[in-house]
């Protein structure tokens, strides 16, 4: 017996979200629907998709094969759509797109409304995580990183660099004497990430600056901004979160400069869903002319 649509839907949600409650919530339906519609799927095709456990749903070798078919298919239907659609339209719908949190709070804002504004009809969600997307599990429809994935079936382009600097309060340099000089670090309180969650060795800074301890530590780069702010140390920031913090001055900027870049980066699937391809250039350039705005505040 053929499938049913809506039958490999559910399938598709249960294998993004490991959960027919969560998947339920994704497809507007009660999780009990969505669990009889896998077991359907499963009953048609006489093979098992999913392990159930108390933890989730996971993928079975089965399910594995399953889902890149599915997915492909899905996005051939999205791009169906699109060229029905017209090019000359607004952008409409929900567009998820998964950032790290510095580009997610000082960025993507102002970037992302300025789209709406222009287009409606649109929704755009930002899930801001210190980690890297999982685009395979449609976790989001495109994810910002700070390094170009090596592996998987993706859509990778570089969107602009941008600046980072060490970084503290006026206040804390008032109270704790100021810094000429890198060896001038020991003698300050440092803040940074956590060692062991850096998620992407691109954001090792102090490592890379040769700094053993971190006084105050946290895997979201906005609390050690907040920190920075307050007056609780020294830390390294991006130069396009300056101008929101007046108080806070770079230092050693003769000798300490950090380069970082920021890519787009989207499922091989998607590159014939024109909505999405449109949103992809519009936030690229949008982020590109913010962080030129920006750090020319600082300069």
């Amino acid at each position: 017996m053929e499938p049913n649509w809506d039958d490999l839907r559910a399938f598709l949600a249960v294998a993004e979200e490991e959960s027919l409650s969560a998947a339920g919530r994704k497809l507007l339906m009660d999780a009990a629907t969505v669990g009889r519609r896998v077991q359907r799927l499963e009953r048609d095709l006489a093979a098992v998709l999913f392990t159930r456990s108390p933890q989730g749903y996971a993928l079975t070798g089965e399910g594995q094969r399953l889902l890149s078919h599915v997915a492909r298919a899905e996005s051939e239907m999205r791009a169906g759509l699109d060229a029905v659609e017209g090019q000359g339209a607004g952008l409409s719908g929900q567009i998820r797109l998964g950032a790290p949190d510095g580009a997610a709070n000082f960025l993507l804002p102002q970037v992302c409304a300025a789209i709406v504004e222009a287009n409606p009809d649109l929704e755009v969600q930002i899930v801001a995580l210190p980690r890297v997307f999982n685009l395979s599990k449609r976790e989001a429809d495109m994810a910002i990183g700070v390094s170009p994935p090596s592996a998987g079936r993706l859509l990778v382009s570089k969107i602009t660099d941008y600046r980072l600097h060490l970084a503290a309060s006026t206040e804390y340099l008032r109270r704790h004497g100021a810094v000429r000089a890198l060896e001038d670090l020991k003698g300050h309180r440092m803040i940074g990430y956590i060692p062991d969650m850096i998620f992407d060795r691109e954001l090792d800074y102090l490592g890379e600056l040769g700094v053993q301890r971190v006084a105050l530590a946290s895997n979201s780069v906005s609390v050690q901004f907040n920190w920075v702010r307050q007056g609780g140390g020294i830390g390294v920031v991006h130069d396009f979160a300056l101008p929101v913090a007046p108080g806070v001055r770079k230092l050693l900027e003769d000798k300490i400069s950090l380069s970082r870049a920021f890519y787009l980066i989207r499922h091989e699937d998607d590159r014939r869903v024109e909505r999405l391809s449109r949103f992809a250039t519009l936030l690229s350039e949008g982020v590109r002319r913010e962080v030129a705005r920006l750090e020319a505040l600082t300069s």
